[in-house]
């Protein structure tokens, strides 16, 4: 009676899972709805993209796989230091018909895009490897390059089978299924230069309030590729918005998985600084990846330079010095040792 009742009550669990998520999916990922809600207003003249024409008339444009069933991400510019050369770039975007004009619904369309965070980081690191290019837009759609790609540790369950594997073996099996030492060590230095990238770039600083290894992967040539690029934010924005944020405790001080400030208790409101900066992050997303496996004439400069990264505290301007020195040093470490293999 005992097994017959365990085995009714995994039966129950599993297809009341199922029922969620289907519900969720059906419910969310109607791809058909955002193309006609677009496509009319294309039609009116509301909006217009580079990509409408395909996406509404030819029909060789269509939506396809749903990847999240997030309402706010189917897929502000803050202070910037380098206004000039941004609006170049957002004006040379907003004409999608490369007739040296900008309508009034290319106008409409681009200032929607640029509300989004994954958009405009893919527009100010168009010349950098690490994000897909952007192929064109209609509205608020944006299209980006298919890039195929492989996740940072190698493998991707279902998410039936993630719910029932225990974290501690899932991250055993994460370590078994990556590139060889020297592949990962180009991918890491990837990470390195895109945190170089983000911050006092041409057009200001962003923050990377996701450095999960989930946001990341790696194409067939082992160079990194942002893959979740929501949670990237320009700072200006960012300590915009924190500033408003109501707060008891540091934790209610939290945006994204990793942007962290801390609580003024005398005004319950958090303050703008992060406490750690995307360095730190972004080496405490590499520690295990890079260290397992790594060679034994570096794995010990390798281990501290990764731990003194790790402990970097507070906003990056206040240390820039050692921000500079450590990520210089983690690079130089990685390069020199894979740069006579075919792997560099």
């Amino acid at each position: 009676m005992k097994y017959l009742f365990f085995s009714w009550l995994a039966v129950f669990v599993g297809s009341w899972i199922v029922y969620v998520e289907y519900s969720s999916y059906t419910e969310l990922c109607r791809g058909h709805e955002c193309k006609n809600s677009i496509c009319d207003k294309y039609r009116r003249g509301v909006i217009d993209g580079s990509a409408c024409s395909s996406l509404c008339e030819k029909d060789t444009l269509y939506l396809g796989k749903c990847f999240t069933t997030k309402p706010n991400s189917q897929a502000k510019a803050g202070d910037q230091a380098n206004l000039a050369d941004l609006a170049t770039q957002v004006l040379s975007i907003a004409d999608a018909n490369k007739d040296g004009h900008i309508t009034l619904p290319e106008a409409r369309s681009t200032w929607a895009l640029l509300q989004l965070n994954e958009f405009l980081l893919a527009l100010v690191l168009q010349d950098r490897e690490h994000t897909p290019k952007l192929l064109g837009f209609c509205g608020d759609l944006y299209v980006m390059e298919k890039v195929p790609h492989s996740p940072l540790y190698g493998i991707s369950l279902p998410w039936i089978m993630e719910v029932w594997i225990p974290a501690g073996l899932r991250r055993s099996m994460d370590q078994w299924f990556t590139p060889s030492w020297p592949h990962k060590a180009k991918i890491s230095i990837g990470l390195l230069e895109l945190v170089e990238d983000v911050f006092h770039g041409t057009f200001g600083s962003f923050l990377m309030c996701d450095v999960r290894a989930t946001s990341f992967g790696y194409n067939d040539r082992h160079d990194l590729k942002v893959m979740d690029a929501r949670y990237i934010v320009p700072e200006a924005i960012f300590q915009e918005g924190i500033r408003q944020q109501r707060c008891n405790v540091d934790e209610d001080c939290l945006y994204g998985a990793d942007c962290l400030t801390s609580c003024d208790l005398t005004k319950h409101r958090c303050t703008p600084e992060v406490t750690r900066p995307n360095l730190a992050k972004a080496c405490d997303t590499l520690k295990d990846y890079i260290l397992r496996g790594a060679p034994s004439d570096v794995r010990e400069e390798l281990e501290k330079q990764l731990y003194a990264c790790i402990a970097l505290k507070g906003a990056a301007e206040q240390m820039e010095i050692e921000h500079s020195l450590i990520l210089n040093n983690l690079k130089t470490l990685l390069w020199k040792k894979i740069s006579h293999t075919k792997d560099s």
